[in-house]
């Protein structure tokens, strides 16, 4: 048996957790899901990670994502949740609230991570951008391999709103869009983007990814490959146990290196000449 995490992805309804089995990149335990107490304050949210851990019997480090900018274990955005995470160290009061070492991570970040190792990234290079499609937009950007932290893209701002109150697929289910409705505005989107930053690849993530056979193809006038994403809902508790293992230094100070054998380069690149030639 390889190495286990224990992952914990905090989002904006709910808190789940899973011991993640670190070299194949999956739920190594059924996960647990918790409510996200409302309104979404630090110390409720504190309390439910600990009770992940117990209801685990977890003694080792634990992974956690955080819907928001993350520096060295500090929260400096909360979109989603409450204000009271503005400025606050938000690994010391988990490592309090759990007893475990405890490493925190963008939640977009993490899912990156995860899909870059394990899933729809794998083998992929140059720049590849990985959106989570949900409560908001989250994204997570790689060049080479190596992670670029904390990108805020769902933020961007097209025609005075930000995109995520456009494109989120929380926009789609609140205002009842069909799926051709939602991809014209995820295109607008998705050709913004691409103009601020031509990614080799755009993988497409969160719940909706399951989806993707409904508004993927509907999806127009971008250059870059769109694929879903491989681990969908599970990718920021994947994530998560992935950025604990590697250590919040390697998170912090160099990037994340995604370990890709070389052979996934070469079939990257007979794909992309293939979809240039079709």
């Amino acid at each position: 048996m390889g190495m286990e995490l224990l992952g914990i992805d905090i989002g904006g309804s709910g808190i789940k957790g899973a011991p993640v089995d670190l070299d194949r990149g999956v739920l190594a335990a059924e996960r647990l899901r918790v409510d996200t107490p409302q309104p979404a304050e630090p110390e409720p949210v504190a309390r439910v990670l600990a009770e992940i851990v117990d209801h685990f019997g977890w003694t080792g480090p634990v992974g956690v994502t955080f819907p928001g900018v993350v520096i060295d274990g500090v929260t400096l955005s909360a979109a989603n949740v409450s204000k009271k995470w503005l400025g606050l160290n938000a690994r010391d009061l988990f490592a309090t609230a759990t007893g475990r070492d405890v490493t925190v991570v963008n939640d977009a970040d993490a899912a990156g991570i995860a899909e870059m190792r394990h899933g729809a990234g794998r083998g992929a290079d140059g720049t590849v951008v990985v959106l989570t499609l949900g409560t908001g937009i989250g994204s997570a950007l790689f060049t080479e391999g190596v992670l670029v932290p904390n990108t805020e893209f769902g933020h961007l701002e097209i025609n005075g709103r930000e995109a995520e109150a456009r494109a989120s697929a929380r926009v789609r289910d609140e205002e009842g869009l069909s799926w051709e409705k939602w991809a014209h505005r995820l295109s607008r989107y998705l050709r913004h983007l691409e103009a601020l930053i031509s990614p080799s690849l755009i993988v497409l993530g969160g719940g909706v990814s399951k989806k993707s056979d409904k508004f993927v193809p509907l999806l127009k006038g971008v250059r870059a490959p769109i694929v879903p994403a491989a681990l969908v809902n599970n990718a920021g508790i994947v994530g998560a146990a992935m950025a604990a293992a590697d250590g919040a230094a390697a998170v912090r100070h160099r990037g994340l290196q995604i370990d890709q054998p070389a052979a996934f380069h070469t079939a990257r690149q007979a794909a992309r000449d293939d979809h240039a030639a079709s």
